[in-house]
């Protein structure tokens, strides 16, 4: 790790990503310093935690920290002790990414750590801009529905970013996320609501040399009434492109009514449905890597 950094070129590189909170911003700041073979990842001036659930816990930052290096250095190097004593960390006490009791931080870790992750990452492509791809969708779009007799939980895939090596994968998770999608059969089988519709999402994908990956539209019909939870990212603003790429489409979530009566969710929403309804969630695309007129 040390002979990494070390080939780093020595500099401060700053950015800033936002998550959003109803219909305001919450900004996610970030100075990387690069000195040598260490480097400090400095979170001051990040917005305070918030009354919602997607506050990270300190441990979360560190670890998209660890992430985040690695990708700007050499992945293969192994995950030890040794590898992060030359990673400083520096945070606010209280703030988004340094949440104190009693915030609430379920979501800190499937949703914010996508943004820190994001933040990191746009502060070193100043300083490995050949190693850095654009931003991916950034969110997990979790879908949460249950009544009294069952509860499910899924998080839904969208568009990787464009690398320097290549366009962005499609419908895949990104960044701090594992998860992988329940099969429609089994969801069918198990639960009152079906998968009518699973798409790629043509289009959603940032323009540039490398185009970012598509997006998923997932539509889901509801076979009996319940409540319908929502926590997503991205409805606002775009996955960033990077070196001239353009911006990935946002996320999307809509709910039709039996009636034919479409409602525009937030992205982070409750909501009561009923039989014959219907859920669409058109995810984000992700952002292009290179200027379109260098591609041949």
């Amino acid at each position: 790790m040390a002979a990494a950094l070390a080939d780093l070129p020595d500099g401060t590189y700053t950015f800033e990503d936002f998550m959003e909170h109803g219909n305001a911003d919450v900004a996610i700041r970030v100075a990387v310093t690069v000195d040598g073979d260490g480097l400090v990842a400095d979170f001051a001036g990040t917005d305070p935690q918030v009354e919602a659930n997607f506050n990270a816990v300190q441990a979360v930052t560190r670890s998209c920290l660890y992430y985040a290096v690695r990708v700007a250095t050499d992945p293969t190097i192994p995950a030890n002790g040794g590898c992060y004593r030359r990673l400083q960390l520096r945070t606010e006490a209280g703030s988004l990414v340094d949440a104190l009791a009693p915030a609430a931080v379920a979501a800190g870790n499937v949703e914010t750590s996508q943004r820190i992750s994001d933040a990191l990452l746009g502060a070193l492509a100043g300083a490995a801009p050949g190693r850095i791809g654009a931003a991916g969708q950034g969110t997990m779009n979790n879908v949460l529905i249950g009544n009294d007799d069952f509860a499910y939980y899924e998080t839904v895939a969208g568009g990787q970013g464009g690398r320097p090596s290549g366009p962005g994968q499609s419908g895949i998770q990104t960044g701090m996320t594992n998860t992988e999608n329940t099969p429609i059969e089994s969801l069918g089988e198990h639960y009152p609501i079906r998968v009518t519709g699973y798409t790629l999402r043509v289009g959603s994908g940032g323009s540039g040399l490398h185009p970012g990956g598509e997006g998923i539209v997932r539509e889901i019909t509801f076979d009996a009434d319940a409540v319908l939870s929502l926590m997503g990212e991205r409805r606002r603003h775009s996955p960033w492109g990077l070196c001239g790429g353009g911006p990935g489409a946002v996320g999307e979530d809509w709910l039709i009514r039996s009636d034919g009566e479409r409602v525009r969710l937030g992205a982070k929403s409750t909501v009561e449905v009923s039989a014959g309804d219907r859920l669409l969630v058109l995810t984000p695309g992700g952002g292009g890597w290179g200027s379109s007129d260098a591609a041949p």
